[in-house]
C-alpha cells in the first residue's frame, strides 16, 4: 500500500470512528437545555433532535423539530417561531441550523 493510500485509509478510520462516538454520545448540557426549552415551547412536538455541531463548544447548533404547531405555517414562519423561544440562547451562538415539519399522516393499504 502506497503512503496516499495509507493516509485516506487512516483517515477514514478516525472519521468512522469520530462519527460513531458521536452518534452515540450523551446530550451535551447546551444541546439538553436547548432540547428542555423547545419542549416546553412545542409541548406537541412529536420528534425533537438537537446537536452541537460545533465540536461540543456550543457555539452552532443544529435542531430537527416535528410539530403541529407548525401545522398551516410557511417554514419561515416555522422557523421564526423556533428562533423566538430560543432568543435568549441564540445571543451567545455562533449560529443554528433549523429544520421543522408537520408531522405526516401514515397511509394504510
Amino acid at each position: 500500500m502506497n503512503s496516499s493510500n495509507r493516509l485516506f485509509w487512516n483517515a477514514r478510520a478516525l472519521l468512522t470512528k469520530a462519527f460513531i462516538q458521536r452518534a452515540v454520545h450523551a446530550p451535551t448540557t447546551g444541546e439538553a437545555r436547548i432540547a428542555l426549552l423547545l419542549k416546553e415551547k412545542f409541548p406537541q412536538a412529536t420528534s425533537l433532535k438537537v446537536v452541537d455541531i460545533s465540536g461540543g463548544c456550543g457555539a452552532m447548533y443544529e435542531i430537527h423539530i416535528e410539530s403541529e404547531e407548525f401545522k398551516g405555517k410557511r417554514t419561515v414562519q416555522q422557523h421564526q417561531l423556533v428562533n423566538q423561544a430560543l432568543k435568549e440562547e441564540i445571543k451567545s451562538m455562533h449560529g443554528l441550523r433549523i429544520f421543522t415539519s408537520t408531522p405526516q399522516l401514515q397511509q394504510t393499504n
